[in-house]
């Protein structure tokens, strides 16, 4: 069994996320996510979320994706930034998500058909969408087999031992890991789970786990054996 098995194994025998939403982020697979990506950046996801709430409470967001996108894509930015204020960096925030909108609506039309063909490259060129942000709307949004990865990824394997600095070497160790181990990893989830979903919550007990301050490396058996 590979390392990384073994440490999805051990995060979810800690229940951390057992109340959390199916696959952790709030209405996975909706355009909220693609929006939450760009305002959760460089602060709490709570702001973010009080951000998404005043979007909604003012018929921006909408319940139909395309609407949203539509509103977002002709909303003036002396309107938009002061809503998402919450986030910090609003005036940023607020070009970045009109763009987006913008850009989403030109090149695929529809929210739907942005969730099946867009690919990394074309979020990598959007203004304000780093490795993590494009990561998390292919996960989350799309549900899309991409793991996420961040700051607590690197912090969970620094206290097990494992200095790896770099986005992609960190996000192949684990998928490399767990795609080995794929009937293994499946099973772990009566195989009611695809990759796309547990990919999703293992990100987030990941999170949970730093967050929480929780020592993983007591619940890891023969840890010397990996490293």
């Amino acid at each position: 069994m590979s390392l990384a098995f073994c440490i999805l194994k051990a995060l979810k025998a800690l229940k951390l996320i057992d109340n959390a939403p199916p696959l952790w982020w709030p209405n996975a697979g909706s355009v909220e996510v693609v929006l939450g990506a760009i305002l959760t950046q460089r602060t709490k996801f709570s702001n973010a979320k009080k951000s998404l709430e005043q979007l909604k409470s003012i018929g921006l967001l909408d319940q139909d994706p395309n609407k949203s996108l539509k509103n977002l894509a002709h909303t003036p930015l002396a309107t938009l930034a002061p809503l998402i204020a919450p986030s910090g960096f609003y005036n940023q925030k607020a070009r970045h998500l009109n763009a987006l909108s913008q850009n989403i609506l030109k090149d695929f039309n529809s929210f739907e058909t942005f969730k099946a063909e867009v690919n990394r490259e074309w979020l990598l060129a959007q203004k304000g969408v780093g490795f993590e942000s494009a990561d998390s709307i292919l996960n989350y949004a799309c549900l899309r087999p991409v793991f996420v990865v961040d700051t607590y990824t690197y912090k969970l394997l620094a206290t097990l031992g494992m200095e790896i600095e770099d986005y992609h070497a960190l996000q192949k160790f684990f998928t490399k890991g767990l795609e080995q181990d794929l009937p293994q990893v499946l099973a772990l989830y009566e195989n009611k789970l695809d990759l796309a979903g547990i990919y999703a919550r293992l990100h987030g007990k990941i999170v949970a786990c730093m967050q929480g301050k929780i020592a993983l490396k007591p619940h890891l058996a023969n840890l010397a054996d990996y490293l």
